[in-house]
């Protein structure tokens, strides 16, 4: 069945980014020219998906006005002769069918999730995290989304990361499945214990689910953290059914850390078909002098 609706966490507090995230939401940080959130639409939006919800929370309505129209800065761009920035700044409203719905306590990933119970009804769904940007020539939801198609079971996308890191995301027992990047999951554990780690991949920002999830996550304890984990939910998934995971191809930026979101825009940076040139130019001097 081909996925055509996702649903984009965007509740988290930010307090990884503070101050920046005290007044701006993460998900509108800038990377380089447009906001991470924006990113993320036109990522599923190249993946064939039609219907976008995005989970809220109090202070983040400036998502909502940045994908609407705004008819009295468009006609000040025409006025000036600035065309080709008008109708970009349209094209942005015209991406998906976005709706919105608010989070109004922070239980965690998997209770946002379940918030979108309603608006998945009985289809497969997207999920891609807020606080993740996955950049590259082929969209990463939309490998996942093939593979749903081809197997009938939910995707999870993964990415290599190191001993120091897993411990703060998830470990997963998989096997190699007839694809290449293409496994087949087993097990999930979410911040896994050293003793308790499986392999050095974890879930990174992106899956596909069947709507069966939602019954699942009405009965899933809060987990780690004292928050509803939608690993947790995903492991009872793969206990009853079976998972699949894909390694995709695009970069991962994780914009809910410091680092993730100067990595974002420093590589961003480097390729924008503007500055690019520049840019890297003004790197490499700078590099000299440290």
């Amino acid at each position: 069945m081909k996925v055509r609706k996702a649903v984009i966490p965007a509740a988290g507090l930010g307090t990884r980014v503070l101050p920046a995230s005290k007044a701006c939401p993460k998900e509108m940080l800038p990377i380089v020219d447009k906001p991470a959130i924006q990113y993320i639409v036109e990522e599923a939006a190249r993946s064939g998906i039609e219907d976008i919800l995005i989970i809220t929370n109090r202070g983040k309505t400036v998502m909502e006005d940045h994908f609407d129209r705004s008819p009295e800065l468009e006609e000040r761009l025409m006025a000036s002769g600035k065309e080709a920035l008008c109708e970009e700044l349209k094209a942005i409203s015209n991406l998906a069918n976005i709706t919105y719905i608010r989070q109004n306590e922070t239980k965690g990933l998997g209770h946002a999730v379940y918030k979108a119970r309603s608006f998945v009804g009985d289809e497969p769904f997207a999920v891609l995290y807020g606080d993740d940007v996955v950049i590259g020539e082929i969209p990463a939801i939309g490998e996942l989304c093939g593979a749903y198609e081809k197997y009938g079971l939910g995707v999870v996308g993964i990415k290599p990361v190191t001993r120091e890191q897993i411990v703060k995301y998830c470990t997963l027992d998989l096997t190699p499945a007839e694809e290449e990047r293409v496994y087949k999951v087993h097990k999930m554990i979410e911040k896994p214990k050293p003793e308790e780690i499986l392999a050095l991949y974890s879930i990174l920002g992106r899956c596909v689910l069947p709507p069966e999830i939602f019954g699942i996550l009405e009965q899933t304890p809060p987990g780690a953290g004292g928050e509803i984990q939608l690993t947790d939910a995903m492991q009872t998934l793969c206990a009853r059914r079976g998972m699949m995971a894909v390694e995709y191809q695009s970069t991962r930026y994780d914009m809910g850390s410091k680092l993730g979101i100067l990595q974002a825009i420093v590589e961003t940076g480097m390729k924008h078909p503007e500055v690019g040139g520049e840019f890297t130019a003004y790197l490499k001097e700078l590099a000299k002098s440290w």
